[in-house]
């Protein structure tokens, strides 16, 4: 069960268990914010909010108005929405560095169009969206790399739409493993549920642990619990149509 939507507290009480110009750096990571000046950045770190989340915990839900965007410091973060029959489809999962719900800072009256909750134990900072938004308005520089970044994220939507729609679900399953394991290595850590493994790539459980079963028996991969190892990396890019 989803927890309750969590308290967040102010980012200067959070500096005291971590040094301020490690949030700052953090931040400084992200394209969105490597244009700014050090006032602008000050500016948005006294106006920032700390969200420090369970596992299971809900960060925001489907059509509550929008006050902040969010970068994950740590943990995991689910994007999700909820079918009319119950259904729950994960959109995506946001790994820590990663910035999102930044393009809804653009409109005034704008509702978070997914719901979104962690599935471990995670540290977010929320950006106020208003301020950032009025920040936007005196740097040009800021907006070009803030357009930059919501492009590449149509971009790759587009390739996740043509993935899903197009290809068969061993497609979608090779293909993530190869997405989840560098060229020079075999093994990997599966840090989600397989069911919500499933989800994210549009298969049911049940489709997923069959395809798992025949790229087994082929001899294409291993799985031990969630320990996958590639035994033929050559026979999933066959697959997977890359």
């Amino acid at each position: 069960m989803i927890g309750p939507i969590p308290t967040s507290y102010n980012l200067q009480t959070y500096s005291m268990a971590r040094d301020k110009t490690q949030i700052l750096d953090a931040l400084n990571q992200s394209h969105l914010f490597q244009s700014l000046t050090d006032i602008q950045m000050e500016r948005i770190y006294s106006h920032s909010r700390f969200f420090d989340l369970g596992e299971q915990q809900q960060l925001f839900t489907q059509g509550q108005p929008v006050d902040y965007f969010f970068m994950l410091l740590s943990g995991r973060v689910k994007l999700y929405r909820v079918s009319p029959d119950g259904q729950e489809k994960i959109i995506e999962i946001i790994t820590p560095g990663s910035v999102f719900a930044e393009a809804l800072v653009f409109s005034d009256s704008a509702n978070y169009p997914v719901s979104a909750a962690t599935l471990i134990d995670s540290e977010l900072i929320g950006i106020d969206a208003k301020d950032f938004r009025a920040i936007l308005w005196d740097s040009t520089s800021t907006c070009f790399s803030l357009m930059q970044a919501m492009s590449f994220r149509l971009r790759q939507l587009i390739h996740e739409i043509d993935t899903i729609t197009l290809h068969s679900g061993t497609c979608r399953v090779a293909a993530y493993f190869l997405h989840n394991v560098p060229e020079d290595q075999t093994e990997l850590e599966l840090e989600l549920a397989k069911n919500q493994i499933a989800s994210r790539l549009s298969v049911k459980p049940e489709t997923f642990s069959r395809i798992l079963a025949n790229l087994k028996k082929q001899n294409i991969v291993e799985v031990d619990g969630n320990h996958v190892t590639i035994l033929n990396r050559q026979a999933l890019k066959d697959l997977s149509l890359i």
